[in-house]
């Protein structure tokens, strides 16, 4: 499609009557014509080359056929015996450009429509994934939280099924690749704060370098330990404590930017 869509970008460059009669068209027909080789240029999908080929080859036959027109009535003005014919013609011309322009006018509807169902297509994709971690949704933002039995006792390591857990949500991420995290982590009050304040600190640590690992880049990744601050539930019982001592992962919206606590 970009190849022949090329073809008859350079047959109407070498089109004298273009230049004369049909100028703004043809700066359309050009604009179009860039995103087409830009797309290519980019290594975009077949799909979206073909779709911005296909609007560029359409805007190029628009000008073509203005510039046929316009030719038409200036031949038309000087001679009076053939007008009842190029009358005639023109209607016919104009009933192409209105085939023509309606043409254009689906391809773009349907261009939308294909965008607003990929778009849709992701948001289910995530909303999926999100369901599948567990994830809440708040005030920051959806928050995915990794409790103390994903660590081993009061140390800092992932165990299997907290790497599984950070797996997915690496995932998330490399769909969503305009999403960043922030990453907190949280003990109970058990110990001195100064340990609590260390652990909470390498246990958000543990979960950033997990994310690394899987490719996620650095810049997307903010971590920040709380010790025992913030706590969800009292510190009085065993079960209570276990809550407290948690990482929590806040993703933020498409604009990468995440409230602060």
């Amino acid at each position: 499609m970009l190849d022949q869509t090329r073809n008859d970008y350079q047959s109407a460059q070498s089109n004298p009557k273009v230049a004369s009669y049909a100028p703004l068209e043809m700066k359309q027909a050009s604009d179009a014509m860039a995103k087409a080789n830009a797309a290519a240029a980019n290594n975009d999908s077949t799909e979206e080359i073909d779709k911005l080929a296909y609007l560029a080859k359409q805007k190029i036959a628009l000008t073509q056929e203005v510039a046929k027109q316009k030719s038409a009535e200036a031949d038309v003005a000087k001679s009076g015996t053939e007008r009842d014919k190029m009358r005639l013609d023109q209607r016919t011309r104009e009933a192409d450009q209105s085939r023509t322009a309606a043409n254009i006018a689906r391809g773009d509807a349907a261009y939308a429509q294909q965008q607003t169902r990929d778009a849709q297509a992701r948001n289910a994709n995530l909303e999926a994934q999100l369901a599948e971690l567990s994830a809440k949704k708040t005030e920051r933002g959806m928050v995915i939280t990794l409790g103390d039995v994903l660590f081993a006792t009061d140390q800092a390591r992932l165990n299997p099924e907290g790497q599984r857990t950070v797996q997915k949500l690496a995932q998330v991420l490399t769909q969503n690749p305009q999403r960043t995290v922030l990453i907190e982590g949280f003990t109970d009050s058990t110990g001195s704060s100064a340990h609590n304040q260390a652990l909470s600190e390498r246990r958000a640590d543990s979960v950033q370098l997990g994310l690394l690992e899987q490719g996620i880049a650095r810049n997307r990744i903010a971590i920040h330990g709380y010790g025992e601050a913030h706590p969800v539930a009292g510190n009085e019982s065993t079960a209570d404590r276990q809550l407290n001592r948690r990482v929590e992962i806040v993703l933020s919206e498409d604009d990468g930017k995440i409230r602060p606590r």
